[in-house]
């Protein structure tokens, strides 16, 4: 079980350069406001930054009068991902849209004291981002315990461990679901959820999303962010693969059609991949008689180190490798950005699993080929 780290969105760095003055609207019926107060500040600056493409952008700057208040007044053009803020480690992220927004907390640490008033779409960012900083913590305790588990050989243990990991990723995803119109929502699945493990739901989001929010630029991030996992999403034929085999020849995935077959990416070098293996061995001694096949692609740079890896670990199916590493054709064509990584092919050609292992794997095969 590989932990994943979460995006923490309210610690975002800010690349601090020069700010453009206040911004007074023409219309009032397009325009914020935001108006706050920071307790134990009498003097400074308070800036405003937009969440860009890749960094935050100074949109505004505003003093800090001697009772602590600051207003900042301006256009948006649609609901969009602010961060409000004294300085690069001390602010609060917002959701600006027309509308007036009331903010109140102390200045020595803006994000932990805030209260707002009049955005729903901030409280949910905040809602969200408290329950990801949680989660992160929880998953952070529980891969400790589930390596433990394992090292003693407590299989049991480890299950209901992998249990409680699962049900914390379900609340991350079921908070976003909860709201299929928001702009937070939107974001938080472009930048919270993997689509290479999770591509149905994000894709079942960007749908609504599109529908709901169809000119959002959030909307836009999500959509782009799944194009190159489409083709190898679940259900989709499984593209080709064609590479070099340890024999100088070449095979290519296509040629191991009418079974199931797990393609496995791996190499030599990485720990976890070289841990799994046994277990995998395992399987494929069980079912290679069944109808199952296993693909391995690895994405080593030495020969010799793949070689003396495959033999050493007993891994007697069909082996691939362009020696490229991470910039193994295969691994682009199909999104990997970390192994080990499996997927499991029908025998039509189908991918009808992404990322299963260990228990997972096994459930799953015994399901096909009892």
């Amino acid at each position: 079980m590989k932990l994943r780290n979460f995006f923490i969105i309210a610690s975002a760095g800010i690349a601090f350069s020069s700010c453009q003055g206040n911004q007074t609207a023409s219309n009032e019926d397009d325009q914020y406001v935001v108006q706050g107060k920071l307790n134990n500040a009498t003097t400074g600056q308070v800036y405003l930054y937009e969440l860009g493409e890749q960094q935050f952008v100074p949109r505004d700057t505003a003093e800090i009068g001697k009772d602590g208040t600051f207003r900042f007044e301006g256009v948006v053009e649609e609901p969009s991902l602010y961060r409000l803020t004294m300085d690069q480690q001390n602010g609060l992220m917002l959701v600006l849209d027309t509308g007036k927004i009331m903010v109140e907390a102390d200045a020595s640490d803006i994000n932990g004291t805030a209260k707002v008033e009049g955005s729903a779409e901030t409280q949910l960012f905040l809602d969200l981002n408290k329950l990801v900083n949680e989660s992160r913590q929880k998953q952070m305790a529980l891969e400790q315990r589930f390596q433990e588990a394992v090292s003693k050989g407590n299989t049991e243990e480890a299950e209901a461990i992998r249990q409680e990991y699962l049900v914390l990723q379900r609340g991350v995803r079921d908070l976003l679901a909860k709201h299929p119109s928001s702009v937070v929502s939107a974001f938080g699945t472009a930048t919270l959820i993997d689509p290479l493990n999770d591509f149905a739901f994000a894709d079942s989001m960007a749908t609504l999303f599109s529908k709901n929010i169809p000119n959002s630029k959030y909307t836009a991030m999500l959509v782009e962010r799944l194009k190159p996992y489409r083709s190898t999403a679940v259900g989709q034929v499984a593209p080709d693969i064609t590479l070099p085999t340890p024999d100088g020849g070449s095979k290519s995935l296509s040629s191991l059609r009418g079974k199931y077959v797990l393609v496995d990416f791996w190499a030599s070098w990485c720990g976890p991949c070289r841990k799994e293996n046994p277990n995998v061995v395992a399987m494929y001694n069980q079912y290679k008689d069944k109808g199952f096949e296993i693909f391995g692609v690895s994405l080593d740079q030495s020969k010799d180190k793949w070689l003396a890896a495959i033999e050493k670990d007993q891994l007697s199916w069909p082996h691939v490798s362009d020696l490229k590493g991470w910039e193994s054709s295969a691994a682009q064509l199909y999104n990997v950005t970390a192994i080990p990584q499996t997927v499991l092919i029908d025998p039509e050609g189908k991918i009808i699993a992404k990322g299963l292992r260990g228990d997972d794997l096994e459930e799953k095969l015994a399901t096909l080929l009892k």
